[in-house]
């Protein structure tokens, strides 16, 4: 592995505990504030210092508590991108590029170096300007710059895109896609926005609580999260305690529903069902539903429904509506106050604390 990581950090009552391999490719750590994933990566940088552990990083051992080794992060050759780039605001953007050489090289090379960087992170026409004259996408994309010039031999991104809005968001993320797949090293981006993960790396690292609780190839993770957290991180919308009835069958006492599921192993405490995944029709798992509430989006609309529950209520306990996410199109030609819906077993999420 490229990157090997295993250490304790703790910070008050907060214990940081991570078990963490990655090879030449990227991996996003996905979770709340909080959980510990900046903190993961400022351990890695040398930032911070763990407790105990090691680190190794290409063979070379960054720290290991035991042999008293701790290397200062400008010897670790990581390369950190934070929330803010952090550029100098008294230089130009092509001395600030120039900051991030090292070693005794001349002048004019540096400069050429930098002009270079500048031109593949499309910022040629910004090195006299200085950074307070640039939009935030554009310090983000010098700061990446000043960043590669040093040939790091990984990538750590701390939630680079959170200062920007959605127009600015999209085009650093496409940089910053392409420069993860040209490295081709190790990168780690940190983040709390599960379609920005998935858009951009690889693998997705699950974090709660200081403690990594899946991970694995991002199509993987969001189909199989696992756990009532992740399934929640990755955008669940519907999940609730669910009590096994036999090796593929569950009730749902809070939606009032029996379900066909997958078979699955006896620590299954709970389901999770994504809006997007409940059909309208006939079909497995198929409810008569009351429509309790009709919510637009900009191109969809959520629909909240409850088995519709026929005889006398009285006695019956409230239900928790589930939503359904249709496109306009199909909701518009369907709309009515009761509809029939279905749950393809295979889409059912088992899920367990």
């Amino acid at each position: 592995m490229a990157l090997s990581a295993d250490f304790v950090k703790k910070i008050g009552n907060f214990q940081l505990n991570i078990s963490l391999d990655a090879g030449n490719e990227s991996l996003s750590l996905l979770g709340a504030s909080g959980c510990g994933k900046s903190m993961t990566l400022k351990c890695i940088a040398g930032i911070e210092k763990p407790d105990k552990g090691r680190i190794e990083l290409n063979g070379v051992t960054l720290f290991d508590s035991e042999k008293g080794i701790n290397l200062p992060p400008q010897e670790r050759r990581v390369g950190y991108l934070f929330q803010e780039g952090a550029l100098f605001p008294n230089m130009t953007i092509l001395e600030n590029v120039i900051c991030g050489i090292r070693g005794k090289i001349p002048r004019s090379d540096k400069v050429k170096i930098a002009r270079e960087m500048l031109a593949k992170m499309h910022l040629a026409d910004t090195e006299k300007r200085r950074p307070d004259q640039l939009s935030g996408g554009q310090q983000q994309r010098a700061a990446l710059a000043r960043i590669l010039v040093n040939e790091p031999e990984i990538l750590l991104l701390d939630e680079p895109f959170s200062a920007l809005d959605s127009h600015l968001r999209f085009e650093l993320e496409r940089v910053v896609n392409e420069t993860i797949h040209e490295l081709k090293k190790p990168a780690i981006l940190v983040s709390h926005n599960r379609d920005e993960a998935f858009r951009i790396t690889d693998k997705i690292a699950i974090m709660n609580n200081g403690r990594i609780e899946i991970c694995g190839e991002r199509h993987r993770v969001f189909a199989n999260p696992g756990t009532v957290y992740a399934a929640r991180l990755t955008g669940c919308k519907n999940v609730a305690a669910a009590i096994p009835l036999s090796i593929n069958r569950i009730s749902v006492p809070c939606w009032g529903m029996e379900l066909e599921v997958p078979s699955f192993t006896d620590d299954i405490t709970a389901v999770g069902i994504r809006i997007h995944d409940i059909c309208l029709g006939p079909g497995k798992n198929e409810f008569n539903c009351k429509v309790i509430e009709e919510i637009e989006n900009p191109f969809s609309y959520t629909i909240m429904v409850t088995p519709d529950r026929q005889g006398d209520r009285s006695c019956a306990p409230e239900l928790k509506p589930l939503g359904v996410e249709l496109d306009k199109p199909t909701w518009e030609a369907a709309r009515a106050e009761t509809v029939i819906v279905h749950i393809p077993p295979d889409k059912i999420l088992l899920l367990h604390l």
